[in-house]
């Protein structure tokens, strides 16, 4: 009777252990099986991902360049053949350091009330959206445009005397439309032949695109920004080989020297125009103007060669960027308002914040 008992258990022991084999065979052909639907989904995403990373990729296989192709519908002077090559925005890894220059102190002058504001920068059309119309609209204040300085270039001779060999530069660097017209003036006036190898590093893309006044886009190599020097880090780097060459006025932004100094590059900079005082006769008086602004050192130089009899009294004085604060304050004026700032950093938002305050009731 112990015997067949036994052999009872042992049966029942080995038809649950089959169940359970079978019921783990079960649960893994449901897992394969809910597997495999998921797997076609993702084959299925790569490859519409494969498909839509093949249009990005450049065409030279590098990911860090983005070749963008000029449409000739919206581009009409341009071929479709046309290739500018646009610089990518400079990554986490590139690290450029600037020393901070010191806070800007403002006086504590009374801010009285502003009806007419005087702003020295050439007028803009009114198709324009020019922050400072909105300005006006805001606060019904008259905002006047009127050019303190003027940009003269320099002759050959001129140029000359800085012994400077433009064909010794495989590669240009372009900060504006400005730029860009006095270096093919030099290179016509020197009888320059500028050759198509020559490469161009633009700061933005309307200055790239400024370039077909001069010259042929086909099989040119030209390079541009988003509007700063940081952003043609990257591909000025991958250049390192070719010595730069960098027009400039006598007044130019530091940054972009400092910029080219930090990441090690061969270049020269030239001056090829000049930036002067311009003429202010037919301005009476500035009596009648409760804010001027000026956003150059040559803009306060010319406020002193044209008045030298100015007395500032209430006329308050407006400064874009530290040189020109500092200019300010060197030349016997009083700084009123100063940008860029932690709280306003365009010149129309600290005047913004300023006639608020000063002309509330």
């Amino acid at each position: 009777m112990l015997v067949q008992k036994s052999k009872k258990k042992a049966v029942a022991s080995s038809k649950v252990s089959k169940t359970s084999n079978s019921s783990s065979k079960a649960a893994k052909t449901k897992k394969s099986s809910t597997k495999k639907p998921s797997a076609t989904k993702v084959s299925s995403k790569k490859g519409k991902t494969s498909a839509s990373a093949i249009k990005s990729k450049p065409l030279n296989g590098k990911k860090k360049e983005k070749l963008v192709i000029a449409s000739s519908e919206l581009r009409e002077p341009i071929e479709k053949a046309i290739i500018l090559k646009k610089a990518k925005k400079p990554g986490k890894k590139t690290l450029i350091s600037f020393t901070q220059p010191p806070p800007m102190e403002v006086s504590k002058h009374p801010k009285g009330k502003v009806k007419n504001i005087l702003v020295s920068q050439p007028k803009p059309t009114e198709a324009d959206k020019n922050p400072y119309f909105d300005l006006a609209k805001k606060h019904h204040v008259n905002v006047i445009f009127r050019q303190f300085i003027k940009v003269e270039g320099l002759t050959a001779q001129e140029f000359r005397s800085q012994r400077i060999e433009i064909l010794d530069h495989g590669a240009v660097i372009l900060t504006s439309k400005l730029a860009v017209d006095h270096f093919f003036r030099i290179c016509n006036e020197m009888r320059v032949t500028v050759p198509e190898s020559l490469k161009y590093f633009c700061i933005n893309e309307q200055t790239a695109y400024y370039l077909q006044k001069y010259i042929q886009y086909r099989k040119r190599k030209i390079f541009f920004g988003h509007g700063t020097i940081l952003d043609l880090v990257d591909v000025i780097r991958k250049n390192r080989a070719e010595r730069f060459l960098l027009p400039a006025s006598d007044v130019h932004k530091e940054k972009i020297v400092d910029l080219l100094d930090e990441i090690k590059i061969t270049y020269t900079k030239a001056k090829f125009y000049k930036t002067v005082e311009a003429d202010l006769s037919d301005i009476k008086s500035l009596d009648e103007f409760d804010i001027l602004v000026f956003f150059t050192p040559v803009g306060i130089r010319s406020l002193k060669k044209n008045f030298p009899k100015f007395k500032q009294g209430n006329t308050r004085i407006a400064a874009f960027g530290h040189v020109t604060g500092l200019a300010v304050n060197n030349l016997g004026y009083r700084l009123d308002i100063f940008a860029p700032n932690p709280q306003t950093p365009s010149m129309t938002g600290a005047l913004d914040a300023y006639i608020k305050e000063a002309n509330k009731r």
